[in-house]
C-alpha cells in the first residue's frame, strides 16, 4: 500500500467491533462472524483490492459486476468533486441539469435501434421497477389496460425491491418476503449444460444443432406461458443477455431472435435486463449488440459509473414515450437520487475512459483467452462446466462429472461455503462461490485485465479446487 494511504491497523480492533455491533451487511450470515473477523477492504488499485492489514486480492468480481475501469481512477474522483462543488444536487422532477442531459444523449446514441429515452434511477433494482411500471402504464394509455403480467426465467435474479423480487426466479430469496407483487410467471432458462433435465429428456445438447434446438425450445416456452396467461394480460418479458444467477448462462444460437419474434407476435415488451451485462461486460455496450437483437427496454446500472457513484438507467424505445407526450400526461414515477448530478458526471467521465482506452476492444480481443485459460481447469474432476461470454464466466462444480451429479445440501455447506469460498479469498482471489441453482464460481474481473490476471485466477482456482475435489 502507498506511503500516503491511511493506516487502519491501529484502529482495526475498534472497526471490527463496530462492524459487528452496528453494520447490517447485505446478504450476510452474521453468525459466520461470531468467532471470525469481518473482511474490511480499505483500498483499490487497478484490478486489485487491499484489506486493512495490507493484503492484496485480485478483484475477480469487479466488486459486484461493477468496476469496469479498475480501482483508483483519480479522474473519476475529480469529476465527482468538480460536479459536487458546482451543483451537488438537483432532482429531475420537471427540471434538468447538464450532466443528466449529456449522459442521456450519450446513452441514446450508444443504445441499439430507437431506444432513445433514458430514465435515471439510483441503481439496477430501481431500473427494473421503472421498466415494469412503464410497461403497465404504457398499455393502459394505448387502450390495452389488462396487460400487466411479466414473464421471466427460472433462477434469474432481477433485484430485491418488491416488484423486482417478484420477477426474480429464486424461491429461496422470495419466500420470506411474500406476498410480493402478483402477476409474474417463470419459464425455463438457457442452461445448456443441464438441457437434458430442463427439457425432461427431450433435448441433450451435444453439438451446434442440438444447442440451437434447445434454444428454440426454451424460447418457445415463453410463447406457451403467454398463451397460458392470455396474451391480452401479458405486458413484458424480462431476460438477461447472459443470465447471472445459476452461473452465467449464455443464449443458445437463435434464442434471442425467436424471443423477439414471440414478443412482436403477442405485442409484449421485450425488456433486456443488462444491469450486469451492459457497458462492456460482454465486449459491447449492450447485450443486443453481442447477440443481435433489439429490445424495447434496457435496464442498466453497475458498470455505468464503474461503481464510483450509484446510478441506474432505463433506456426505452421512442414509441413507449409517445403516449406520455400528449397534453396532460405524465409518467408519475421518480426517485430523489435518480440521475444525481455527481453520478451522471462520473458516468460521463467513466465512458470517456472506455473510449480513450478501448476497453470494449480489450474484452473482445481477450475473451477467447479468458475462456481457454479457465477451461484448463476441466482436468479437475470437480469442474463440470465452464461457460459465459466476454469477461463474465461461471464454473459449475459437480460431484460426478460423468453423470453431472451435483452437490448435496450438506456438501454445498461443507465444501462450497465451508472451504472453497474462504480458501479462494485466503489465496488472494475475491470472487463469488454460489449455489443459487447448482454450485458455481462466478468471475467478472475489471475490463482492464489480460492474460497475466487470467493466469493468476486460474492458478488460485486450481489450488483450491484440487483440494476441494479430495473433500467429496
Amino acid at each position: 500500500m502507498g506511503t500516503m494511504d491511511p493506516d487502519y491497523t491501529a484502529d482495526l480492533p475498534h472497526l471490527q467491533k463496530a462492524a459487528k455491533d452496528h453494520l447490517w451487511m447485505h446478504f450476510t450470515r452474521h453468525s459466520s462472524y461470531k468467532d471470525a473477523d469481518v473482511p474490511i477492504i480499505v483500498k483499490g488499485e487497478g484490478a486489485y483490492i487491499y484489506d486493512a492489514q495490507g493484503k492484496r486480492y485480485l478483484d475477480g468480481l469487479a466488486g459486484l459486476f461493477v468496476n469496469q475501469v479498475g480501482h483508483g481512477r483519480t479522474e473519476l474522483a475529480e469529476a465527482a468533486a468538480k460536479q459536487a462543488s458546482q451543483l451537488a444536487f438537483h432532482p429531475l422532477w420537471s427540471y434538468a441539469h447538464p450532466s443528466a442531459i449529456q449522459l442521456a444523449e450519450r446513452l441514446a446514441n450508444l443504445a441499439p435501434g430507437d431506444l432513445n429515452r433514458v430514465f435515471f434511477s439510483s441503481g439496477g433494482g430501481e431500473a427494473v421497477e421503472t421498466a415494469w411500471k412503464l410497461a403497465k402504464n404504457y398499455y393502459k394509455l394505448v387502450g390495452k389496460p389488462m396487460k400487466h403480467k411479466v414473464i421471466s426465467r427460472a433462477i434469474a435474479y432481477h433485484g430485491t425491491t418488491q416488484g423486482a423480487l417478484s420477477i426474480t426466479g429464486l424461491p429461496g430469496l422470495k419466500q420470506q418476503f411474500e406476498p410480493l407483487v402478483p402477476s409474474t410467471f417463470r419459464v425455463p432458462n438457457t442452461n445448456v449444460y443441464r438441457a437434458d433435465s430442463i427439457t425432461g429428456g427431450l433435448i441433450d445438447v451435444t453439438d451446434d444443432a442440438s444447442a440451437e434446438a434447445f434454444g428454440r425450445w426454451a424460447a418457445d416456452q415463453i410463447a406457451v406461458a403467454i398463451e397460458n396467461e392470455g396474451p391480452d394480460t401479458v405486458a413484458a418479458v424480462f431476460l438477461e443477455p447472459v443470465q447471472n444467477a445459476g452461473g452465467c448462462f449464455p443464449p443458445p444460437p437463435g434464442y434471442w431472435q425467436r424471443v423477439r419474434e414471440i414478443c412482436d407476435e403477442y405485442d409484449v415488451l421485450l425488456v433486456s435486463d443488462e444491469v450486469i451485462c451492459a457497458y462492456g461486460r460482454l465486449g459491447t455496450w449492450f447485450g443486443g449488440q453481442k447477440f443481435d437483437y433489439t429490445p424495447d427496454i434496457i435496464t442498466s446500472a453497475k458498470g455505468l459509473t464503474s461503481g464510483y457513484a450509484p446510478l441506474g438507467a432505463m433506456i426505452a424505445s421512442d414509441r413507449l414515450m409517445e403516449p406520455f407526450l400528449e397534453d396532460g400526461q405524465m409518467f408519475a414515477h421518480g426517485y430523489t437520487f435518480g440521475g444525481h448530478p455527481v453520478s451522471t458526471a462520473v458516468a460521463l467521465a467513466n465512458l470517456d475512459i472506455f473510449e480513450s482506452e478501448n476497453l470494449l476492444e480489450n474484452v473482445t480481443n481477450n475473451e477467447a483467452a479468458f475462456k481457454s485459460t479457465l477451461e484448463k481447469l476441466k482436468d479437475l474432476p470437480i469442474v463440470g462446466d465452464v461457460r459465459g461470454s466476454g469477461y463474465f464466466y461461471g464454473i459449475e462444480l459437480v460431484k460426478d462429472r460423468n453423470t453431472k451429479e451435483s452437490f448435496s445440501e450438506e456438501e454445498c455447506e461443507r465444501i462450497l461455503y465451508g472451504y472453497v469460498s474462504k480458501a479462494l479469498y485466503e489465496e488472494g482471489l475475491y470472487c463469488r462461490a454460489d449455489d443459487r441453482g447448482d454450485p458455481v464460481i462466478q468471475l467478472s474481473p475489471p475490463l482492464i485485465v489480460g492474460q497475466t490476471e487470467f493466469d493468476e485466477i486460474e492458478q488460485i482456482l486450481r489450488r483450491v479446487l484440487d483440494k476441494a475435489s479430495s473433500m467429496l
